[in-house]
């Protein structure tokens, strides 16, 4: 389990079951475990969620000239 800090300072657990979750769903990141960390602590953009929850992400390039991770 590595940890991060977010913008606002608010501690965030990337556990190993949360981290399957994400790639289970989004199977486009896998193997960008470091990635996703990094856009947890250095968002581009933070968009409002479901439920009030916050989520951090970044554009990152690509063939395509560019993406959201």
């Amino acid at each position: 389990m590595d940890r991060g800090v977010s913008r606002n300072g608010v501690p965030i657990r990337l556990t190993e079951e949360r981290w399957f979750h994400i790639v289970e769903n989004h199977d486009d990141l896998a193997g960008h475990y470091d990635d996703v960390l990094d856009a947890i602590e250095h968002p581009d953009v933070i968009l409002r969620g479901d439920e009030g929850a916050l989520i951090a992400a970044r554009r990152v390039a690509s063939a395509a000239g560019g993406m959201w991770r």
